[in-house]
């Protein structure tokens, strides 16, 4: 890694006690850990995937065990339950305490009116079992109805209303900070010039394929801590399926990871971690709950960084085309959009 690289890498992470992963400064005063544990388990035809038979609680529990202290979920994924219960019963074995932990979750697109945001986290606290989120994010900039259970059409709330309701979670103490997910630049340049508060995070894909360099450096030049989801694109499948780009056996990838002594998956999040980006996996599977966390011994060099760049070719794997005639669409737009998933009954 380049020495001015390293200097700002220093500035902005420093260890956590609690479990040895590093932490960084949010502009609220508070630390965020530089690794999250994503809790999504996706979608299929009834809706979003559930955990069965306590799956997710104990891989909570485990990645606890293990070191990691943030965990991300969101109202829709419905995994915000089991992820409380895992905190209650690591807590009560006294293996760690409420603040030792970041928990970061997310408003859903039917709650954006300003008069439903404090509710809707209200009701994952409840969830969650839990006073307050360290994190609170607006999951999309996308309002939407639901008034009746097919009714998923487009709502005209305008995404800075849903932003003060944001604020008055602040003001409430259900949430210490609050940010976005999935906003473009412009969206995000939006909030910081009419919002009181200032959002402390910004959530967007990022992965080989789409570094998004000009957002993140817009991001973190106006103080703003940047969370990355997907971070293995496409090393690992999606919807069942392979898509093109880099796989576990990229010779870019090896290469580096033979000389770091780790895995191809361990060397991509860290090329998160160069560049200040906190990475945001998830797995049910022990082995890699283990390899995921452990990226903090060792640093890529510039030009390893700079190989990995050059896989970006723009491409997205969450690509809600579906909504991309709603006027506060973040990302380009298609020609042949999919079809809705949250109509005809499909939460």
């Amino acid at each position: 890694m380049a020495l001015s690289n390293r200097v700002v890498l220093l500035c902005l992470i420093s260890m956590a006690s609690s479990s040895g992963v590093p932490t960084l400064k949010l502009n609220n005063g508070g630390k965020m850990p530089a690794i999250a544990l994503g809790t999504f388990l996706g979608f299929d035809q009834n809706g979003p995937v559930k955990s069965q038979n306590k799956q997710l609680r104990d891989v909570v529990m485990e990645a606890i065990e293990v070191g990691y202290r943030h965990f991300d979920t969101a109202a829709i994924y419905d995994t915000e339950e089991e992820i409380g219960e895992a905190i209650k019963l690591k807590i009560k074995e006294g293996a760690v305490k409420r603040e030792d932990l970041f928990v970061t979750t997310k408003l859903w697109n039917t709650h954006h009116k300003r008069s439903q945001v404090a509710d809707a986290l209200k009701t994952s606290l409840d969830k969650l079992g839990l006073d307050c989120v360290d994190l609170y994010l607006m999951h999309w900039p996308i309002g939407l109805n639901k008034i009746l259970q097919e009714d998923y059409t487009h709502s005209s709330t305008d995404f800075m209303e849903t932003w003060r309701g944001l604020e008055d979670a602040v003001s409430l103490g259900l949430a210490k900070g609050i940010g976005v997910s999935n906003f473009n630049r412009e969206q995000l340049q939006r909030v910081l010039d009419e919002g009181a508060v200032k959002p402390v995070a910004l959530q967007i894909e990022v992965h080989p394929q789409i570094s998004q360099k000009e957002l993140v450096t817009f991001a973190q030049s106006q103080g703003l801590v940047v969370m990355g989801y997907s971070p293995f694109g496409s090393l690992v499948r999606r919807f069942g399926m392979m898509f093109p780009g880099p796989r576990i056996d990229d010779p870019t990838l090896v290469k580096a990871a033979e000389r770091h002594g780790k895995t191809t998956p361990q060397v991509v999040l860290r090329w998160l971690v160069d560049r200040n980006i906190v990475p945001v996996p998830k797995t049910t599977n022990f082995k890699r709950l283990r390899e995921n966390i452990d990226i903090f011994d060792f640093a890529l060099e510039k030009s390893e960084i700079e190989d990995i760049d050059k896989f970006d070719s723009k491409t997205r794997f969450t690509l809600p085309s579906f909504w991309q005639s709603h006027p506060y669409y973040p990302f380009e737009k298609v020609e042949n959009p999919i079809a809705d998933p949250f109509v005809k009954g499909q939460k």
